[in-house]
């Protein structure tokens, strides 16, 4: 271990991903599901698996599973599975086959997510999941996902940003929605079967690590208070990620990062905590008293088209007084190759340049007019309002409903926020972490998406991990089972004493001030200075005023109510505290990593022409980070990527 760096963190030994097989790209699932040991079907009914988050990865997982023979408990904090937060996906799911005849493949999805996360991802994990992405569709359509056809009845395309080619199905607005139905009608199978078992209302407050594995959680029943403890085989985390760190998202306002932070405090090394996903077109803050956003699909950047008034003195016309020569359509400008369909980052950023400029739209919010139009007019005029509205309707609906405009008439107004994380825990090509036993899927991971996350491939990777890969890999860490009856261990003692002592920490602080009111400063802290731009001196502020704010926290918090019941400031409290620690080492690791790639951007390192710099020579890596304890500074782990069958280059959309 190095000595102290920028009295940050350390810096520790490599690591590297040992479960992907050696060869050609397109053999190495086929040979590690061949290499992976198995579980004779008897001896699978004496395994038991706790899975936490029912979305899809979560769901698709648990189900197949079950329906395999293991036996699961499935803990989520919602009252129905099906209220996950994938239900809120709308745009579709890629996949790889090739419908439209447009010279689509495996490698081309392939190539096209590498590319797209700046050239930051795994190969050999971003090839399987362009190989499954076929299969996906396969499963869904049987069971019933309502895809949209053409037609003559086949399945329709669309296409997303970044890509060149229509490979995205979809369920009009809806598509996580149907697929989330989907997954839930497979989970419900295996609950009425006896192989799954439901845990609705149940939140994981710790990990148990004993003799070095995993072996079972701590929830709260969130209705009465009960602390219980669940032992098991193997624990797979699909808690999705942590977006809300920001206060402001368009994640549920329950998604939080508990579930994986309190993992990466036992021992899970965190991946990469700085790549965080700025969405282009959600409707804007309306003001300071909003504790959501709401995402608008890209989906809609297929027919509608950006722009802002070339002049700030037309910001406040209506758009559609504002005659075609003094509209800036900047991104099919900037980007005539891909024009709107560029990948997120890009698009978020540029949107945060014109507003920058001074010429952003709408009401103004804290002195600053914050949105871009989305115009429809166009496509309405090609294609007819009925056919704009078969493909966008729900969602143009939803639009109205919350801003009280009709995009039909008038242009949507849009601007960035904040979506997706890339990072999450470091798992290797099994989807294991660093602690054994301990599988993490879904976006709950770091493993393919790199720096930056296409559109429409969330979906994808949540589907591929539960229905394809966990199934094929978490065997060869359950031959070994069942294992020895853990429940007396003193790891299990502390850990339940931990917990306690934590809530009766919380409960007793009886502050002056409200859980929220720390978790939007917070989000403030982030925005602004970890948020679409970073620079040093920003960065390092953020950390000064995150370690001040959390003291203050721990010191001055006021939660009510009683922790033996119903309690939501309660819940909040522990998942802002794990939020302030996160804050931390995504500020960190956003500083170390002095270049800009996808939805990192550090504004030290730009072109001339304002587009993100990478420094391959000395970044090419995933950065793992390991918990140094209370008070103590993380270290750094690197795995360096090593790119056999693409050739790292600046990406270019122009």
């Amino acid at each position: 271990m190095t000595e102290l760096i920028n009295d940050l963190y350390y810096e520790g030994e490599p690591i590297a991903d040992t479960k992907a097989p050696a060869g050609p790209l397109e053999k190495k699932w086929e040979q590690r599901k061949f290499d992976a040991k198995l579980v004779n079907p008897t001896n699978r009914r004496r395994m038991h698996v706790i899975m936490v988050g029912t979305g899809l990865a979560g769901a698709s997982a648990a189900a197949s599973l079950g329906e395999m023979g293991y036996r699961v408990s499935a803990f989520f904090y919602q009252d129905s599975a099906r209220r996950a937060h994938s239900i809120a996906a709308q745009g579709g799911i890629n996949a790889a086959k090739n419908y439209r005849n447009d010279n689509d493949s495996t490698f081309r999805l392939f190539y096209d997510t590498v590319k797209g996360g700046d050239y930051r991802a795994r190969e050999s994990n971003v090839y399987r999941l362009a190989e499954v992405s076929s299969a996906i569709i396969d499963q869904c359509v049987a069971q019933g996902v309502p895809f949209a056809r053409e037609y003559g009845g086949l399945l329709d395309n669309r296409s997303f940003g970044g890509v060149q080619v229509s490979r995205t199905f979809y369920a009009r607005g809806q598509t996580g929605q149907q697929l989330l139905i989907g997954a839930y009608q497979a989970l419900e199978r295996q609950v009425a079967a006896g192989t799954v078992t439901s845990y609705a209302r149940h939140e994981m407050v710790e990990l148990i690590v004993v003799d070095g594995r995993a072996r079972g959680i701590i929830a709260r029943d969130m209705v009465t208070g009960k602390l219980e403890t669940h032992l098991a085989d193997a624990v797979v985390l699909a808690s999705g990620g942590y977006g809300n760190v920001f206060f402001l998202s368009t994640n549920a306002m329950g998604c939080n990062a508990t579930a994986i932070w309190r993992a990466h405090r036992k021992g899970a090394y965190f991946a990469n905590p700085c790549y965080t996903q700025i969405h282009p077109t959600c409707i804007p803050q309306s003001g300071a008293y909003q504790s959501k956003l709401t995402l608008m699909s890209e989906s809609l950047r297929n027919d509608g088209r950006i722009w802002v008034p070339k002049n700030a003195e037309d910001c406040e016309k209506d758009p559609r007084e504002i005659p075609e020569e003094d509209r800036d359509y900047y991104l099919e400008r900037i980007y005539p190759a891909f024009g709107n369909l560029v990948p997120r980052d890009i698009a978020s950023r540029q949107a945060k340049n014109v507003c920058d400029e001074g010429r952003g739209v709408g009401p103004k919010v804290e002195g600053e007019r914050r949105g871009v139009y989305l115009d429809f007019s166009e496509a309405i005029e090609r294609l007819g309002a009925a056919a704009v509205a078969e493909r966008y309707g729900n969602l143009f609906d939803m639009y109205k409903q919350i801003t009280g405009e009709d995009p039909y008439q008038v242009p949507m107004r849009i601007y960035p926020a904040v979506h997706y994380t890339m990072g999450g825990l470091w798992v290797d090509y099994d989807l294991q972490s660093t602690i054994p036993g301990l599988f993490v899927t879904g976006e709950a991971n770091f493993s393919d998406h790199g720096a930056n996350r296409l559109g429409a491939s969330a979906l994808m990777q949540g589907l591929a991990d539960g229905y394809f890969v966990l199934p094929n890999t978490i065997n060869d860490y359950l031959a070994g089972a069942p294992f020895e009856d853990v429940s007396e261990s003193p790891e299990v003692a502390a850990a339940q004493q931990q917990v306690t002592e934590r809530i009766d920490t919380l409960m007793s602080i009886n502050g002056t001030r409200s859980v929220d009111s720390f978790h939007k400063e917070l989000g403030t802290i982030m925005w602004e200075k970890c948020g679409m731009e970073r620079t040093e001196e920003r960065l390092k502020e953020a950390i000064a005023e995150i370690r001040a704010l959390r003291e203050e926290f721990w010191r001055n918090v006021k939660v009510p109510g009683s922790a033996s019941d119903l309690n939501q400031s309660l819940e909040k409290a522990g998942r802002v505290a794990d939020f302030l620690e996160l804050g931390e080492l995504m500020c960190i690791d956003a500083l170390h990593r002095r270049e800009s790639c996808g939805g990192h951007f550090r504004a030290e390192s730009q072109t001339e022409e304002g587009e993100a710099l990478r420094h391959d020579d000395e970044f090419a890596y995933v950065g793992a980070w390991e918990w140094g304890g209370d008070g103590q500074a993380p270290t750094l782990h690197r795995e360096d990527l090593v790119y056999e069958f693409v050739e790292m280059k600046q990406r270019s959309y122009k």
